[in-house]
Order: C-alpha cells, then sequence, then structure tokens
C-alpha cells in the first residue's frame, strides 16, 4: 500500500464515528493501490486448470511449481480460453542440447488438433532468433527472414536482439497484441515491433519442439485483457 493511501486511510478513519463507510474506504483503497491491477495467472503453480493438450502425444505435467513438457514429437500445450488484445508474460528455460521451443499467441487450431499461427520464437540455436516472429504451420519466418545472412536480416535484427537470452538460465517473455500491432520483449529487451493483421484473436500455446528426453519448463505465467 503506498504512502498516499495510508495518509488518506488515516485520515478518514479519524473522520469515521461508525462502521458504515468501511467499505467506501476499501475501494478508495484499492483503485489507489494499482500495480498488478488486470493481471490474472494463467498458471497456478499447482496443476494444469485452465489449459489443455489438443494433441494426440505429448505429456505436460506440474513440478514443484512449473509446467514440464516432454514429448518425442512437436506439441503444444494450448490454453483453453481464447485472447484479442491482451499483454503476456512468462518465463521459460531450455534444456541443454538441441532445443528449441515458443510461445503461440493468436494461435488457431484445426479440426484435429493441430495449433498454429503466431510464435515468439525461444531458439536455442546459434542463429540466435529468440524473440524473433515465427507463422508455426503457415508463413514460416516473419522477422528475421531466412537464410540468416539475408542482408534485410542486418537492420531488423541487431546484436541487442540477438544476445537477449540467456541460454542456459530462465527467460522472461513479454507479448503485447493490440490491433494489428505486435511486440514482443525477451528480458526486457524489445525485439519485435511489427503490424500483422492475419490473425485478431487465438490461444496461448507453450512449445515442446519433440526432442525426445527433453524437458522444456515454463512458470509465472500471466496475462492482462486489454481494450
Amino acid at each position: 500500500m503506498s504512502a498516499i493511501t495510508m495518509h488518506i486511510l488515516t485520515l478518514d478513519f479519524m473522520k469515521i464515528k461508525n462502521g458504515t463507510p468501511f467499505l467506501v474506504l476499501l475501494m478508495l483503497s484499492s483503485c489507489l493501490i494499482g500495480g498488478e491491477k488486470g493481471w490474472v495467472n494463467l498458471f497456478n503453480g499447482k496443476d494444469l486448470s485452465g489449459w489443455e493438450n489438443p494433441y494426440d502425444w505429448g505429456e505436460a505435467s506440474v513440478v514443484d511449481g512449473m509446467i514440464e513438457l516432454v514429448g518425442n514429437k512437436k506439441f503444444f500445450l494450448s490454453s483453453k480460453k481464447e485472447y484479442t488484445n491482451f499483454e503476456f508474460t512468462a518465463e521459460v528455460k531450455l534444456p541443454k542440447g538441441k532445443a528449441n521451443s515458443g510461445f503461440l499467441f493468436r494461435s488457431q487450431r484445426k479440426p484435429n488438433g493441430q495449433m498454429f499461427g503466431y510464435q515468439a520464437e525461444v531458439d536455442g540455436a546459434e542463429r540466435r532468433w529468440s524473440g524473433g516472429l515465427y507463422d508455426e504451420g503457415r508463413r514460416g519466418w516473419i522477422q528475421p527472414i531466412k537464410p540468416v545472412d539475408d542482408p534485410r536480416n542486418a537492420k531488423t535484427w541487431t546484436e541487442e536482439k540477438r544476445n537477449a537470452l540467456k541460454r542456459n538460465d530462465w527467460n522472461k517473455y513479454r507479448i503485447k497484441c493490440v490491433g494489428e500491432k505486435l511486440q514482443v520483449w525477451v528480458n526486457g529487451i524489445n525485439t519485435l515491433d511489427i503490424s500483422d493483421d492475419l490473425d485478431s484473436r487465438g490461444y496461448i500455446g507453450l512449445q515442446h519442439h519433440g526432442e525426445k528426453g527433453q524437458v522444456y519448463r515454463f512458470r509465472n505465467i500471466k496475462i492482462k485483457e486489454l481494450k
């Protein structure tokens, strides 16, 4: 609670002779506190409430307050709810060795459950394209673009962006979608800021890339829906 809020509450309590205005004061203090207002935990740290695996393969479990994904084929753990305009944050840790992951957002589903659409890349390879935009199951790389040495990447994909990911540590992703504007941050570094109008609404997805025996971990998953 802020010092301003405490001062207001102290003054009001001095004026109040009975308890009838107490609810009003609580509402006032709640409005002044701010901070985390509007944010909702998409993962409660205990179970997979609000999530589902639409694939016939892959396993998801909760271990020590983290979501762990294992599988022998690529799959996504999907939110049950679709989102339109929002700000999303989560932390991901790649396994050692060959690994690749990502966060689907505003993603779609085929009748067989397969997911496709916008993906904020979590790239464990030497090219270091984490925070780039990949259109899963559709157009492929949007930014950066293949091949790696395409001269256009020199302007859009700076060394700061390439070094945003901490390969063997936890990494915080932030994704913001408002209308056609799509933005991504990796550990506070803005890696993507473009406009694309292909999808305006869809699911959130956590990716396991399909490497046998690899465990992908996620935690602190939150979302704030925007008007």
